[in-house]
């Protein structure tokens, strides 16, 4: 019997796991570009009811619409760019205080990184070397430093602009769903209920393709969630509508 060998055939590369086979959590458009369509269409489709349910006119629910369209989307990537920039300025300047820390204290800090190391259970001379040869490179040293020790990555940092960009655009897109059957000459609000109960269910549904919950259960809780807003908004109108004017 011959022995088992480890040893790749002639002719042939062992095959290596490609690098990047993850999906990008740590994007600045996704989270931004989900929650801008689910909100624009649950606010919107929320507000164009509870007018409907005060018994305005056919114009008014369209102004309505529209101007929670515009509102909304301004508002919202007004308070992306704020948080997402925010964020990446007090990043930035840990990163700058650390590069600062590096300069003045490398000795300290490369035995910082060696016991970060050895703390996850690498070996102490190996650690010590590791860490060594990291430090070489002060920009490589400074990346090393800040995904240990801050938790990002200096070179993929999320930008403001992206992040504004993706939840107006979203933000408009899903707030157009309800009014849209509006503006092609419905009257009443079945139409617009349908399809923005479809979006609903669409948007939980896309949102599961980037979780690990199943599609319909992300589906059908955006759904009851989005339905649950657009019921109580409905009643309120229906309550205070004929009283207010």
């Amino acid at each position: 019997m011959s022995a088992t060998t480890l040893e790749p055939e002639a002719g042939h590369q062992p095959r290596i796991p490609a690098a990047g086979h993850h999906r990008d959590v740590n994007g600045g458009w996704l989270r931004p570009a989900v929650f801008g369509a689910v909100d624009g269409l649950v606010s919107n489709f929320a507000l164009m009811t509870g007018v409907v349910g005060g018994a305005v006119s056919h114009g008014t629910v369209v102004l309505t619409g529209l101007a929670g369209l515009a509102a909304g989307a301004c508002s919202m990537a007004a308070g992306e760019y704020t948080s997402v920039a925010s964020q990446r300025e007090l990043v930035q300047a840990e990163i700058e205080a650390e590069r600062l820390e590096l300069s003045r204290n490398p000795h300290g800090e490369l035995a910082e990184l060696a016991q970060l190391y050895v703390s996850r259970g690498v070996d102490p001379d190996l650690a010590h070397e590791v860490a060594r040869q990291l430090s070489a490179d002060p920009e490589l040293a400074l990346e090393v430093h800040a995904r240990e020790e801050l938790g990002v990555d200096p070179t993929d940092l999320p930008s403001p602009l992206v992040a504004a960009g993706s939840s107006f655009l979203c933000f408009a897109l899903g707030a157009l769903l309800p009014l849209l059957p509006y503006l092609l000459g419905a009257t009443t609000l079945l139409p617009a209920l349908a399809l923005a109960a479809a979006g609903l269910f669409l948007c939980g549904a896309v949102v599961a393709r980037v979780t690990a919950r199943s599609w319909w259960f992300s589906g059908l809780r955006q759904l009851v969630l989005g339905g649950a807003a657009a019921g109580v908004t409905y009643l309120l109108g229906s309550l205070i509508g004929g009283h207010v004017g």
